[in-house]
């Protein structure tokens, strides 16, 4: 048993989240569940179900099936007599909520059964409109808080102004056997290269991993490739590595761009990957240029994680994550640039152009280095099991 449950009679911990397709709160639900598992609890996790039911049963948790993703005020309503039956059933010991819909059926829940309720606040924390406020409101009304970066914390705080003591910043993990470049077979980039339709010979590649859509800052991408190509540099390809989850209109504006830049050469759709490590060892720079604050940014700590150089805004939680020059007393992961702005974007990109391969690959070790040592699964798993721990303790006496 883990030593953050020693002492703890196998506690059962319930984790409930919308869905378990895949997405960064449903990754982290799995994580979570396998790591109360190893540490001898039991892990149930209640959803409407998805493409990670599978690997959950794999981790040795339990799923419940229930439409807890319905915003629909009867189903809520329903779902707290659903749940309160499940904790006394299955004698939970801890609730945790991921969610803002399931949050308020599991919150009345876990009143009803005097069980500890945790949240973990995944999303954005926005200040208006006043009744989105209200709504989220509930993540912050957690026994603990979870918040996954310094700045979430500080946001939650600023907007909800919970009880300081009870908001815990813990990043997120990111999978480091999963995410090692070691780990990925040249076989596996040159079947990307095909499939992406790559020459050999293509150097210098920009990737920037991400679902399409505006705040993820593919069409400032796009403005600053034709920056750079307007500057003599055609040195380049840019890859935009994501689906649309149907924002067609978004794609027709992206080619229309690449098409009125002259940058069908150097920027490329390439639609969703299924093999992320091998996207990333393709990649010799990793974009996230994001014109809205990332609550973490995924994308960067993935980046790193696979030795990869990393250009992101100098906003949210991504300040936290990569080091740059002007912070990094042990040497620079990746640069900064101003959230929005192509000239800037453009810049680091070209600055990325001019160092040779031993800079690219000393500040990618770097990366890797900073995320084992701050962002791997087992260190997010170990600080959360710490957090159950000590709500749960009380009632084993």
């Amino acid at each position: 048993m883990s030593a953050s449950f020693a002492g703890l009679a196998r506690p059962t911990i319930l984790q409930i989240v919308p869905t378990l397709e895949i997405g960064g709160a449903e990754r982290t639900t799995v994580d979570i569940a396998r790591a109360v598992v190893r540490a001898g609890g039991r892990a149930l996790v209640v959803s409407s179900g998805g493409r990670l039911t599978d690997e959950l049963a794999q981790a040795g948790a339990e799923h419940i099936d229930m439409a807890v993703q319905s915003k629909n005020p009867i189903v809520m309503a329903l779902n707290v007599e659903h749940l309160t039956r499940l904790i006394v059933r299955e004698k939970v010991d801890l609730v945790h909520a991921r969610s803002r819909a399931p949050a308020w059926s599991a919150l009345a829940a876990a009143r009803r059964t005097s069980r500890p309720f945790v949240t973990t606040y995944h999303s954005k924390v926005h200040e208006t409109p006043r009744l989105k406020v209200f709504y989220n409101s509930v993540m912050a009304r957690g026994d603990a808080v979870i918040a996954n970066s310094t700045y979430t914390a500080a946001r939650i705080r600023k907007v909800h102004a919970p009880d300081a003591a009870r908001v815990f910043t813990v990043p997120r993990g990111i999978d480091t056997v999963y995410f090692d470049p070691d780990a990925v077979s040249p076989a596996r980039v040159a079947a990307l290269r095909t499939k992406f339709g790559i020459a050999d010979s293509v150097r210098n590649i920009f990737m920037l991993p991400a679902r399409l859509t505006r705040w993820k800052g593919q069409a400032l991408a796009v403005e600053a490739a034709a920056k750079l190509k307007a500057k003599g540099r055609d040195d380049f390809l840019l890859l935009l590595v994501g689906d649309a989850q149907g924002r067609d209109a978004y794609v027709q504006e992206l080619e229309k761009s690449i098409r009125a830049g002259g940058l069908s050469v150097h920027v490329r759709l390439t639609g969703a990957c299924n093999d992320m490590p091998a996207a990333y060892a393709l990649a010799d720079v990793v974009l996230s240029p994001s014109i809205e604050p990332e609550p973490f940014g995924r994308t960067a700590v993935e980046a790193q994680a696979m030795r990869k150089p990393v250009i992101a805004s100098d906003s949210g939680g991504q300040r936290e994550t990569v080091l740059t020059p002007e912070h990094a007393d042990g040497g620079a992961t990746g640069l900064a640039v101003e959230a929005g702005d192509a000239a800037t974007l453009a810049a680091a990109m070209a600055a990325m152009l001019d160092l040779d391969g031993a800079e690219r690959m000393a500040m990618g070790a770097r990366g890797r280095a900073n995320v084992l040592a701050h962002y791997s699964v087992e260190a997010m798993a170990e600080a959360t099991l710490a957090i159950y721990a000590r709500l749960i303790r009380p009632s084993h006496g």
